[in-house]
Parts: C-alpha cells; sequence; structure tokens
C-alpha cells in the first residue's frame, strides 16, 4: 500500500468518507464538508499515530490540506 493509499484510507476512516474515492488531485480544505477545525486536529493525530511522525503546530498550513497530494506530501517530508 503506497503512502497516498495510506493518506486516503486515514481520511476516509477519520472523516467517515465512506468508499468516496480519493486521488492525489481530491480538494480537501473547502470541498470536504467534514473537514472542519476540529476534524483536521483528528486527521494529523491520526496520522502521526499511523506513520510515527510529529507534525508540529507551527509546521502547518492551509496549503497542506488542499488536495490529498499536498497532504501526501507533507507526510512523505515528514518520513524523510
Amino acid at each position: 500500500m503506497t503512502i497516498e493509499d495510506q493518506v486516503c484510507h486515514i481520511l476516509r476512516t477519520t472523516l467517515g468518507l465512506g468508499s468516496l474515492p480519493l486521488s492525489a488531485g481530491t480538494a480537501l480544505l473547502g470541498s470536504l464538508p467534514q473537514l472542519d477545525s476540529m476534524a483536521v486536529v483528528g486527521l494529523l493525530t491520526a496520522l502521526e499515530e499511523h506513520f510515527g511522525i510529529a507534525i508540529h503546530d507551527d509546521e502547518i498550513s492551509a496549503r497542506h490540506f488542499a488536495s490529498v497530494g499536498t497532504l501526501t506530501a507533507l507526510v512523505q517530508d515528514k518520513l524523510a
């Protein structure tokens, strides 16, 4: 399973998206009503736990939540 696939799985389970098709180009922030400020916190926690990474508050910006691809890139950067 690729990192993107894992990120999509975490998005689906954390936000309760069911089988909604997700890909790198899928818009997130502003496009998914489920992705509010509280959901962002839960999503970041789920990503940190799943991948064993730490994402600090000062590393987060709205651009990371623009799409599945930008969120995946954040995870990949943290894993590098």
